[in-house]
């Protein structure tokens, strides 16, 4: 697959973006403290039938890290002008955890911009103890290593389910040199500010979601437990809602194959417009 790396100003911030393929366009909105190269197994298989661009969203790889704004308006703010940008739109929006809150307020607002989204792994009613986990992890990620090696350990520990070739993946794409060793690359400011803003209730945005909507989960999830996934089911029962077994949070990078699947099913069902008579 052949990827095009571009650089998109879009006004105060540039977002460092990655591209394959050609038809409809299908937007990948990664999770916090990743980046767009995390899609890249996915991107492969959709290739097929989108245009997809993947996106380092601010604060995160290689875009632009504002000292401020990181709220969900903000990062759905940058999916407009993206869309804008890009000229070819409108978009399928894909985002995991925070690439998915994002989705659902951007898909929210209505302003023709996006056809569907999917969001995978994140609902409106996630527990406190997980964002406080997440807290946690944040901050112990956020250290100087000495090698390569010692990145892809930390990150096994840290995602017990996640391929092997999807950790060396975070570790290429996910740090830089610096101070004798290696950091990430995701600003620790710009983190804990995102994580502060995923606690903010999107339920109103999530509940006027007009467009069509795909939710996955990974059946092994720890960050949307069983009880989230009923609660979001009873909100919005329209919602078309699937668990995929052999997969937590990442699903994504862990089974992209049948990810893909679900998202092309749904494009084919429920998104593509139906050709004029």
């Amino acid at each position: 697959m052949d990827v095009a790396a571009r650089e998109c100003r879009l006004g105060a911030v540039t977002l460092h973006t990655i591209g394959a393929g050609t038809g409809p366009l299908a937007v990948l909105l990664h999770g916090i403290t990743a980046n767009a190269y995390v899609f890249l197994p996915l991107m492969q298989i959709l290739a097929d039938r989108f245009h997809v661009v993947s996106v380092d969203m601010r604060g995160h790889g290689r875009s632009s890290k504002p000292t401020a704004g990181y709220d969900a308006t903000d990062y759905a703010d940058d999916i407009e002008a993206l869309i804008r940008h890009l000229g070819v739109g409108p978009a399928l929006l894909i985002g995991h955890a925070l690439g998915a809150r994002d989705a659902f307020v951007a898909g929210a607002r209505d302003k023709g911009l996006v056809t569907g989204v999917v969001g995978i792994d994140f609902t409106p009613f996630i527990e406190p103890a997980v964002f406080e986990a997440l807290g946690r992890r944040i901050g112990g990620g956020n250290r100087l290593f000495v090698d390569v090696a010692e990145i892809e350990q930390a990150l096994a520990e840290r995602y017990p389910m996640m391929p092997a070739e999807a950790i060396r993946r975070r570790a290429r794409y996910g740090y830089i040199r610096a101070d004798g060793g290696w950091r990430p690359l995701a600003a620790l400011d710009a983190m804990l500010q995102t994580a502060s803003g995923m606690r903010e209730s999107f339920e109103a945005a999530f509940v006027s979601l007009k467009v069509p909507t795909l939710l996955i989960r990974g059946a092994d999830s720890k960050f949307v437990s069983p009880d989230v996934w009923a609660r979001t089911q009873a909100l919005r029962p329209d919602m078309r809602m699937v668990e995929l077994p052999d997969a937590d949070h990442y699903a994504a990078e862990e089974i992209p194959g049948p990810i893909a699947r679900e998202i092309v099913t749904f494009w084919q069902r429920d998104v593509r417009p139906a050709p004029p008579a």
